[in-house]
C-alpha cells in the first residue's frame, strides 16, 4: 500500500499537523517540529505532545508514516567548530522533540563543506554528528535525504550516502529518503521505467534498498544533471508522469512515507489524487 502525503504547516502548534494533513486527503505527512528559521525554539509542552498524539490517532496516522524534517540551518558537516557545535546542538534538540512526540524518523540534509574542508572530511563529520545524536536518543531513525548537489552540498552521490552510513555505528537507526527531483538533478536518470530500474539497482548495489525509509515526490524545474534544486508540480516539469507511475506501481515503495514538496500548495489535494490514479 502507498502512503502519499505532503509537508504540512505546524502553525499554531505541532498538534495541528494531523488536521492539516487530513485536509489534503494525505495518508502520510511531513512537518517541522519547531520554527525551522531559528536556532532556538520554545520546548514542546506536555499539552503539545499529548494533543499531537491524540490527533494522530483520531485522524488515523501511524507514526511510521510521519516524516519530520529538521531545520535547514543545520549543517552536520560544518567546517568550522562554532558552526558545527551549533548544528549538532540543534540536531540533537530536533531528535529529542521527535522522541517526545513518539515519532520514528527525522529527515535531514547531510551537510555542506563550504569549500573550507575536503568533501571526504565533511562526510566523516556528518557521520560523527549522527553518532553523537543517536547516542543520546532512543528509537529515532536518522533519515538522510539525497541532495541535488547544488553549491557545496554533499549527499548527491549514492557513494556519499554509503560513506556516511558506513561510519554510523548503529546501522538499525540510519536510513535514506530519496527525493525524485534531487535524484534526477544530481545525474541519476529516473525519467523512464528502464532508467528508474537501473538507478534503483545502482542504489541497491551501493547503499542497499533496505536503507530506503522514505521518499519526496517532486517534479523538477531544471534539466537532467543540472545539479540545481528547483521543485515543480507533479507532471509539469522535466520528469513528467512516467517516473511517478513507476513509483506508484512498484511494491518496493510500499509502506513508507512519500511526501510532496511541490511548490503549489493549492493543488496538493489534486496532486495526491493524481498520484493514486496512476496505480494500475
Amino acid at each position: 500500500m502507498k502512503y502519499v502525503g505532503a509537508h504540512v504547516s505546524i502553525s499554531g502548534g505541532v498538534e495541528n499537523a494531523p488536521q492539516n494533513a487530513e485536509s489534503f486527503r494525505a495518508k502520510s505527512f511531513a512537518m517541522f517540529t519547531r520554527n525551522q528559521r531559528q536556532w532556538l525554539s520554545k520546548p514542546l509542552t506536555a499539552k503539545n505532545i499529548k494533543q499531537f498524539k491524540e490527533n494522530c490517532r483520531s485522524k488515523g496516522y501511524d507514526f511510521e508514516h510521519i516524516l519530520p524534517h529538521d531545520s535547514y540551518l543545520i549543517n552536520l558537516g560544518h567546517p568550522e567548530e562554532e558552526g558545527l557545535q551549533k548544528s549538532r546542538t540543534a540536531f540533537l534538540d530536533e531528535m529529542q522533540r521527535c522522541e517526545q512526540l513518539g515519532l520514528q524518523y527525522l529527515n535531514f540534509h547531510p551537510g555542506s563543506h563550504l569549500n573550507k574542508i575536503d568533501p571526504d572530511h565533511c562526510l566523516e563529520r556528518i557521520a560523527e554528528s549522527i553518532n553523537l545524536a543517536l547516542g543520546q536518543t532512543k528509537g529515532i531513525t536518522a533519515v538522510i535525504e539525497n541532495t541535488a548537489g547544488q553549491g557545496t552540498n554533499t549527499g548527491y552521490l549514492f557513494e556519499h550516502l554509503a560513506r556516511i552510513i558506513g561510519n554510523v555505528q548503529n546501522k538499525a537507526r540510519i536510513g535514506v529518503c530519496l527525493d525524485t527531483c534531487h535524484t534526477y538533478s544530481a545525474g541519476y536518470d529516473i525519467k523512464t521505467v528502464k532508467a528508474f530500474e537501473n538507478t534503483l539497482q545502482e542504489f541497491d548495489n551501493i547503499i542497499g534498498l533496505n536503507y530506503l525509509k522514505a521518499m519526496h515526490l517532486n517534479d523538477s524545474k531544471k534539466s537532467f544533471g543540472s545539479r540545481v534544486d528547483r521543485h515543480e508540480s507533479i507532471g509539469k516539469g522535466s520528469l513528467g508522469l512516467e517516473p511517478f507511475k513507476f513509483i506508484m506501481n512498484d511494491r518496493r515503495f510500499d509502506h513508507i512515507p512519500m511526501v510532496l514538496e511541490t511548490p503549489d500548495q493549492s493543488i496538493w489535494k489534486k496532486e495526491i489524487r493524481l498520484l493514486y490514479s496512476l496505480i494500475d
